[in-house]
């Protein structure tokens, strides 16, 4: 049996010392955890681990989607300049292209990496994904951008800059106008402020040119941009928020989304159509705020009627509970208030077709800056629509024998531009198309005419049947309002199917 006799004499020593080491490792291991403090040896153990791991050369930086309640343009900009940077190595790529966009739009897909350099500095992007934790949270995105680290003052002072400008340059030369609808969550009926922007490509053609409106009223709207546009320095000067308020109102058909459509292509603004009914608190309605962009159109349509909200000028008119939290003064400061300066040449588009109906508050300066009336059709826009759907020369007055009839039934009958553009559609031959427009002109002057009689004969009635409604304890407001604007015939109709009782 082997013995430590056995062992040559060097070994022996060596083994003897070895055990001897350990000994004393052993009595010292207890006589500190007798003697130091927890805390302590802990404190020693990992300045000691500190000491002997190597130094990490790398610094990563994460730029998260978000930047507080707003969205981060470094991020975005990084989106775009990613785009112009795929190499052979990238496995996965996410393509795609509109009719009208010039070019592919490519984009990495989730942990794919993007190699990058810059001035001999070596740069690694890898875009990442979280899954949400809860149902109705959102997917969490960020890019990692990851260098060494002794660059590190050169990236953020020059790098990021660079990526920001050339994204910019990117955008403009490339630029497609989106439309943008807030998308709210399955079982997140209230909106609860959780919706994400969901967005198309603004395929709409309607430009300046084809709006068939008055032209002193085109030029004043074009002119009233232009000087928007160009008016930074003044805004920072004055002390107020770069952004203006535009309000349309007028019948249905007039061409109220068309202007909208056409300023925005002359503009290249995006569009955010926010339906207040999606809101539903004042809170949730500054997150949306946050979430748009800077040079775009925020577009709120047929404001009197798309949310439930108190008139401080009807304090006797009485309203049934609502399910929104979303109240006028939160509407107000959205539009005017502190929260509205949280963004640049922003521009906010309202319509009605009721103005009337609006509270007064909302109309003055400041918060609906120019009003402008999207009026019936007149023969200067009935020029400029046979014109668009007939030829060139189909706007002379001298080209065809029914012209001048055709001006006269216009400006005497309440017809909108769309009435007539579906009349000037009905066929290529502009003979044909001028005959069914004037049949339908008289059409329509016959029964204005039948809807004055109707009206006039029935006027006491339905004085007698609003005052009995309004002072009516359980009556619908809105159901008022219809009723006050319809005429005799939604009296009598509204009677009839008992839509409303009184004392």
């Amino acid at each position: 049996m082997f013995s430590v006799k056995d062992m040559p004499p060097s070994a022996s020593t060596l083994f003897s010392a070895y055990a001897s080491f350990s000994a004393s490792m052993m009595l010292v291991r207890s006589m500190a955890n007798e003697l130091v403090p927890h805390q302590f040896r802990s404190y020693l153990f990992s300045a000691l681990r500190y000491l002997f791991t190597p130094f990490s050369s790398t610094l990563t930086l994460v730029i998260d989607e978000r930047c507080g309640m707003a969205r981060n343009q470094v991020y975005d900009a990084a989106e775009v300049y990613l785009g112009t940077k795929i190499s052979p190595s990238t496995e996965r790529l996410l393509v795609g292209k509109t009719q009208r966009q010039k070019n592919l739009s490519i984009s990495i897909m989730k942990g794919e990496e993007i190699l990058d350099r810059f001035e001999n500095i070596q740069l690694r992007w890898r875009f990442v994904c979280i899954e949400p934790k809860h149902p109705h949270s959102n997917e969490q995105r960020c890019f990692e951008l990851i260098f060494n680290k002794k660059f590190k003052d050169k990236v953020i002072d020059s790098y990021l800059p660079h990526v920001l400008l050339r994204a910019k340059a990117i955008k403009e030369e490339d630029k497609v106008v989106k439309l943008y609808n807030r998308e709210c969550p399955f079982g997140d009926e209230d909106g609860g402020g959780r919706g994400m922007w969901g967005s198309i490509n603004l395929e709409h053609p309607a430009t300046f040119d084809t709006l068939a409106m008055d032209p002193e009223l085109k030029k004043a709207i074009i002119d009233d941009l232009e000087r928007f546009l160009r008016r930074k320095e003044f805004y920072k000067r004055v002390g107020k928020a770069w952004k203006r308020g535009y309000l349309l109102y007028g019948p249905p058909g007039t061409g109220k989304s068309s202007l909208i459509a056409a300023m925005a292509n002359y503009l290249k603004f995006d569009i955010y159509d926010l339906e207040l009914t999606s809101i539903y608190s004042d809170s949730d309605l500054r997150g949306v705020l946050l979430s748009t962009t800077n040079r775009s159109i925020l577009v709120i349509e047929d404001i009197d009627c798309s949310v439930e909200m108190q008139d401080r000028q009807n304090q006797d008119a009485l309203h049934e509970p609502s399910r929104t939290k979303l109240t006028l003064s939160g509407l107000l400061n959205f539009i005017d208030g502190l929260w509205s300066s949280c963004g640049d040449e922003r521009i906010i588009v309202f319509t009605t077709n009721h103005k009337d109906r609006l509270d007064p508050v909302l109309l003055r300066p400041g918060r609906m800056d120019m009003h402008i009336n999207m009026s019936y059709c007149t023969s200067r826009g009935f020029k400029l629509l046979a014109s668009n759907y007939l030829g060139a020369g189909a706007h002379r007055r001298d080209c065809h024998h029914l012209y001048a009839e055709i001006e006269g039934l216009i400006d005497s009958t309440q017809v909108t531009p769309a009435e007539v553009a579906e009349e000037l559609m009905k066929s290529d031959d502009a003979n044909a198309a001028f005959q069914e427009l004037v049949n339908f002109l008289k059409r329509k002057k016959d029964e204005s005419e039948e809807i004055k009689d109707d009206v006039g004969t029935n006027k006491s009635e339905e004085d007698h049947e609003a005052k009995r409604l309004k002072t009516n304890g359980n009556v619908n407001r809105f159901l008022w309002n219809k009723i006050r604007g319809r005429g005799g015939r939604f009296v009598r109709a509204a009677r009839g199917r008992g839509l409303y009782s009184y004392h």
